[in-house]
Order: C-alpha cells, then structure tokens, then sequence
C-alpha cells in the first residue's frame, strides 16, 4: 500500500459518492458487497490485468487490455506509443477501465487519462517515482522508457467496487 491518509480518504469518498449516486440496480448488487478503500488499496498490489476500454474517432467503443497498477488511489497503465489506444486517448482522454477478478472482485472506473511521459514535454512531477516503481517492477532494460512506452493516470470520477467476500481475496 502506497497510499496516504489523505489519499485514502479522497479515495473512500469517492467510492461513497459514486455508489450512493449509482442506479437503484447497480446498488442492490454492491451495497453489502464492497470493501474499503484501505482494503481495496491491501488487495490491488502488484500487477492488475485491466480491461480498458477506449472510444474511436468515429465515436465507436474500443476496449483492450493493460497492466494496471494502482498506486495513490488511482489506476496507471501503459502501452506503446503507437498502439491505437495511444491515439485514442491523445484525442479523446476519457477512459473507463475494469479489474475483475471472476466472481469475487470487480472494480469498475471511469473519469480521464493524463499522460505521465509525454515524448515531447515534461514529464509530471511524480513520473520519476513511477518510472522507479517500473523498473523494478518489469525490469530496467525491458524498454526503451523514453521512447517506446507511454503511460497515463486514470483521474477517476467514479469507481465502485465488488467485492462480496474480503477473506477470499486476502487468503484469510
């Protein structure tokens, strides 16, 4: 868990907010079913498979998949510079990407992309200690990190989560 207090706090209310604004159906699958944000942030570690899902120029729907690694609350994932979701995102930052792990884990997010390393600007000011985190992560030299891969942020402004049995995910 690499979260603050702070973060764990801006991520349990978003959370609240989101599934108490959600459909009447969406909350009767969730509610009683979820975990917090600081259980959640105990069971997202290391890499997560994600499905990421994209919209074309053409405004038709795109989904893929992406290592997703949550880190301060939030998703982060990368793909190659010229992979069409690259594109997609570059026009168009809004995302919407899914963790779900069969039965017993389902985290569900949308809001917008940032882009962490951009090619030719400024990288964000925590780009190091992400980059750092990769690299040991993936190992030093499985890219090129300034040229060849492109990551982003998912900035969410809704996230619910599934979650009907805690010990199951923690082994406990």
């Amino acid at each position: 868990m690499r979260e603050t207090p702070e973060e764990l706090d801006k991520l349990q209310s978003l959370l609240d907010f989101s599934l108490s604004g959600s459909t009447a159906h969406l909350r009767s699958i969730v509610e009683g079913r979820t975990i917090t944000a600081a259980q959640l942030t105990g069971v997202l570690t290391g890499m997560c498979t994600l499905a990421l899902s994209t919209v074309t120029a053409k405004g038709e729907p795109r989904i893929s998949g992406a290592d997703g690694h949550f880190l301060h609350g939030r998703w982060h994932f990368g793909t190659a510079r010229n992979a069409a979701k690259a594109r997609h995102l570059a026009a168009r930052p809004a995302a919407s990407v899914a963790h779900m792990r069969g039965e017993d884990l389902g985290v569900f997010t949308h809001g917008t992309v940032e882009e962490l390393n951009p090619e030719d600007a400024e990288t964000t000011a925590d780009w190091q200690e992400l980059l750092a985190y990769l690299k040991d992560f993936y190992g030093d030299d499985a890219f090129d990190w300034n040229r060849e891969v492109v990551y982003y942020r998912l900035n969410p402004h809704w996230m619910t989560v599934y979650a009907p049995d805690l010990d199951k995910l923690t082994g406990t």
